[in-house]
C-alpha cells in the first residue's frame, strides 16, 4: 500500500476505538461490559422545578452502587426512592433506557452515562477503581446530603437556612447588619443523641455548633422565628 493511498479507508489498517482512561488503565472499549468507573451526573426536570445529583459505581458494566440526591418537588424525592431500587444490578445501558420516573433523575442518568463511556470518571486514574461504599462517603459520617439553602430579598437582605454543617438556628450580624457567623444544629446528630437516651435540651446542645465570628455578633437573628 502506498502512503498516499491512506485516504482510502478500505486500505488503512483498522485502529479500533480510541482508548479511554478507566480505573487506572487505558482501555479500547467496544462493549458495555468493559465499562467501569465511579462518577457523578447532574440533571434537571422539564419544568425546571428541581435537580438531581446521581452517583454511580460501575464494575464491568454493572451498577453496583448508587447514590440519588434530589432537591425539588415531593414527587422528585419519592422518585429517588424508586430509582434507588431500580438501578442496582442493571447495566449502564439498561439504566439509561429505563424510566427512572423523574425527569431530573433520567437526565442525570444520561449525563453520567456520557461521563463513563467517554472515560471522564472520578476513578479514571485510580488503579482498580473505587470500592463499593465510596458513594456513601459522599454523605460524610452523618449520612446527610450537602445542601445549601439561602434566601435573600431587597427589603430584608440575605438569610442562611441550611449549610453543610446543618440547619441554621441563629445568624450573627455585625454593626453594619452583615452576617459574620451562624449557629447551627446538625439534625442527624440530634436524632442520634435523642435515641441514645439524652433529654431533648441536652441532645440539642450536643448537636449544635457555631461557624465564623458568631461570638462577635452585635445582633442575632432567630431564623426559625423571624418572618421574612
Amino acid at each position: 500500500m502506498k502512503t498516499n493511498d491512506c485516504y482510502k479507508t478500505s486500505l488503512c489498517p483498522p485502529s479500533g476505538p480510541a482508548p479511554i482512561p478507566q480505573d487506572g488503565e487505558f482501555d479500547k472499549v467496544k462493549d458495555i461490559s468493559q465499562i467501569s468507573g465511579f462518577s457523578h451526573g447532574c440533571g434537571k426536570c422539564a419544568p425546571r422545578q428541581g435537580v438531581c445529583k446521581l452517583t454511580l459505581n460501575v464494575k464491568n458494566g454493572i451498577i453496583k452502587e448508587a447514590l440519588v440526591e434530589t432537591i425539588g418537588c415531593s414527587g422528585m424525592t419519592h422518585s429517588a426512592c424508586m430509582a434507588g431500587e431500580i438501578l442496582i444490578g442493571k447495566t449502564i445501558l439498561e439504566a439509561m433506557n429505563t424510566d427512572l420516573v423523574c425527569d431530573a433523575i433520567n437526565d442525570a442518568m444520561k449525563d453520567i452515562f456520557l461521563q463513563l463511556v467517554y472515560g471522564r470518571s472520578q476513578s479514571a486514574f485510580s488503579l482498580g477503581g473505587l470500592d463499593i461504599g465510596a458513594g456513601k462517603e459522599e454523605l460524610g459520617k452523618n449520612n446527610a446530603s450537602k445542601i445549601g439553602t439561602i434566601y435573600s430579598s431587597s427589603d430584608r437582605g440575605v438569610r442562611y437556612y441550611h449549610t453543610t454543617e446543618g440547619y441554621i438556628t441563629r445568624l450573627a450580624l455585625d454593626e453594619n447588619a452583615e452576617i459574620i457567623g451562624y449557629e447551627y444544629v446538625n439534625l442527624p446528630k440530634l436524632l442520634k443523641n435523642i435515641r441514645s437516651g439524652l433529654d431533648a435540651k441536652t441532645a440539642l446542645i450536643k448537636s449544635s455548633g457555631t461557624y465564623g465570628r458568631f461570638g462577635e455578633g452585635k445582633k442575632y437573628i432567630d431564623t426559625m422565628e423571624e418572618v421574612i
